[in-house]
Formats: structure tokens, C-alpha cells, sequence
């Protein structure tokens, strides 16, 4: 299977994979509008190319957190990627890796964090966490982190409860016995198959800014907040020393009311004022995406359905081109808009919000 874009890779995904499964995958909460906000509000923006710029010899490579990259993506975690293809995060490890880039594992993966870090042994990986209320199998977590060689924590903070996902509702959706999730079989204490909501109730809602001091004890690797969607929050972030956050409302799964993180990345990047990296997701669907987000201030994006799409599509290999695919988009964005690595991009690359 080849496609030419991730809108490509994401028909043939509906394809090869079943409604309830595709659902998971492709859906968002409530009516859907953040999730279709996130898209729109990217294509929206418009750049401001810059000619006559000496472009022979482009780069897209960048630094994460002081880790060399080879474009300002990264793959973001995307849950029980084993339902999407067997190669499941091993093989999207392995792809990131051959693309030069970080992959970021789920604590929902059907994966280990030893098997990933096994599948691609010299690449950088980051560990996605969610805070159980059982505490000992989160400090397990964070010890496998650091004992199988992840860069750094990315501690997810919008997701207390499930948001209310009605394609999962009427496909009936639920993760099967067959595909495990370790990580909520060691916090269930069995494994028997669950539904999105089953698995989340295993979180702690509780978790307070003064219980982020809790992670920080537990390791000396970087602390990267996912989920920050206002500059009061970002600030917060800032006071109690973490290293990055992802400006993300994550992927529109969780509450629909709420702003494209395009639209929020501005007021985030003013309320940081460079006291740590910045990162955006939701709604990367081109090169051209990364580009605006890089003029918005991100440091990098974080992509997760595209690189999906194409592990759904054939494994390895399509997470490969999918990836692949973005870096070339990347590279041309950047040439066009005369900038020869993505540190040359500024806010003088990008224009008024344009029409539809």
C-alpha cells in the first residue's frame, strides 16, 4: 500500500481496519469539533515565503531537550498500537528510529518498555505516563524508564477522566482480551479485555501540581507536561520546573468545548517567555503544519494519527513513509519560505488567518 499524504494513509487505514477500532483511533469527543477545529485551525494559516534566499543546502534537523533529531517531529504516544497492526509500538519504534526522530511510548501501549527499547536498542525514546492510583506500578514505570534508557517523562495532565468519545459508544469498542495493555494488566492485577473507560478509571483523578513534586523525586529525567491549554497553566509549569510542555487538548478526545491548539500556542509561548521548550500537537496533518507551529514559537510538533495511519496501513514500513513523507513536506515548506534549517523560521513567516 503506498499514499502520496497522511489523508492517503488515513482512507487506507479505513480500509484495512474495523469500525471500532478506526473509531478509536480517529475520533474525538462529543461532536467532534475540537478534533475537526485542530485540522482547520492550522490550514487557516497562511506563510509569508521569503525569496532570493540562498536555500542549495536545506536542514530540517533540530534539537529536543538538547537530543539531535532530523526534523522538528516527533511521534507522538498513541495507545494499544498492536489493534492498529501486529508490528505495533516495536515497529513504530523502529520507524521513528530509521526517520531520525523521538518516538514517545504510551503507558496504554500492547507493548513493554523493554521490547520497545529492545526493537530500535540506539534511538531516542521518551515514556508517556499516566498517574495510577495504584502508586506502585506508576514508580515501576518510571524505574523501567530509566532502567531501559528513555530520555525523558511526558506526563499527561488533561486526562483525569475520559472524555465522552460516542463513536466508541456505538461501535461498542472495546480493547480484546487477545491484545494486552501491560502496564493496566499490572493495575488491574488480570487482563480480560476492556473498554477506553475501564482502562481510564485506573488513573488518579486527584493529582494536584503539588503531587507533580512526586513524579519529579522519582527520577532525575526530564519532566515534559502533556496537556497544557492556557498561559495560567504554562506558568504553573514554569514555577515548578519542568523542562517542556505540549501545548495539546489532546487530539480533541477529551473535552470538545475548548480551542485549536494553534489558536492557544501563541498566549502559551508569550506566558513561558523562553524559560523551557515549548511543543504543540493535534491536528498535524502536513510539513507546511510544522512550519506555522515553528513560527508560532513551538520548538517541535508531536504527531500521532499520521504516523498511525501508516503503521495501520503495512507495519513498520508505512509508519516509515509516513514519516518519511512529513520530513520531505518539511524540508520544501522550509525552502520555500527561504530558511535553511527550521531556527531560521520566525513570526515574520507567517501571515493573518486566512478563509477556509
Amino acid at each position: 500500500m503506498e499514499g502520496f499524504c497522511v489523508a492517503d494513509y488515513e482512507r487506507l487505514a479505513e480500509q484495512r481496519l474495523d469500525p471500532g477500532a478506526f473509531g478509536y483511533y480517529a475520533g474525538g469527543a462529543g461532536d467532534e469539533q475540537a478534533l475537526a477545529g485542530n485540522v482547520e485551525a492550522w490550514r487557516r494559516l497562511r506563510l509569508r515565503p521569503r525569496v532570493l534566499v540562498d536555500v542549495s543546502e536545506v536542514s530540517t534537523a533540530t534539537t529536543v531537550l538538547g537530543t539531535p533529531v532530523s526534523m522538528p517531529l516527533l511521534v507522538a504516544p498513541t495507545a494499544i498500537q498492536r489493534l492498529a497492526h501486529p508490528d505495533g509500538e516495536p515497529g513504530m519504534a523502529r520507524a521513528a528510529a530509521a526517520a531520525g526522530t523521538v518516538m514517545c511510548l504510551s503507558t496504554l501501549a500492547t507493548a513493554t518498555l523493554e521490547e520497545v527499547a529492545e526493537a530500535a536498542p540506539g534511538a531516542p525514546r521518551w515514556f508517556q505516563l499516566y498517574v495510577f492510583r495504584d502508586r506502585g506500578v506508576t514508580h515501576d514505570l518510571i524505574g523501567q524508564a530509566a532502567a531501559h534508557g528513555y530520555g525523558a517523562i511526558v506526563l499527561t495532565v488533561d486526562a483525569p477522566r475520559l472524555g465522552r468519545r460516542e463513536r466508541d459508544l456505538r461501535t461498542g469498542f472495546r480493547v480484546p482480551e487477545e491484545i494486552t495493555v501491560p502496564s493496566f494488566a499490572a493495575a488491574l492485577g488480570k487482563w480480560e479485555g476492556a473498554t477506553p473507560l475501564e482502562l481510564l478509571r485506573a488513573i488518579d483523578p486527584s493529582l494536584t501540581w503539588a503531587g507533580l513534586e512526586e513524579v519529579r523525586s522519582l527520577t532525575p529525567l526530564p519532566l515534559v507536561l502533556k496537556g497544557i491549554q492556557t498561559a495560567e497553566d504554562a506558568d504553573l509549569a514554569c514555577e515548578h520546573g519542568v523542562d517542556a510542555i505540549v501545548v495539546s487538548n489532546h487530539g480533541g478526545r477529551q473535552l470538545d468545548a475548548v480551542a485549536p491548539t494553534a489558536e492557544l500556542l501563541p498566549e502559551i509561548v508569550d506566558a513561558v517567555a523562553g524559560r523551557m521548550e515549548v511543543y504543540v500537537d493535534g491536528g498535524i496533518r502536513r510539513g507546511s503544519d510544522v512550519v506555522k507551529a515553528l513560527a508560532l514559537g513551538a520548538r517541535a510538533v508531536l504527531g500521532g494519527r499520521a504516523p498511525l495511519w501508516g503503521l495501520a496501513c503495512d507495519g513498520q514500513a508505512g509508519a516509515e513513509r509516513v514519516l518519511e513523507l512529513l520530513r520531505d513536506e518539511i524540508e520544501l515548506a522550509l525552502a520555500l519560505c527561504g530558511c535553511a534549517s527550521p531556527d531560521r523560521v520566525s513570526a515574520a513567516h507567517l501571515g493573518t488567518i486566512g478563509g477556509p
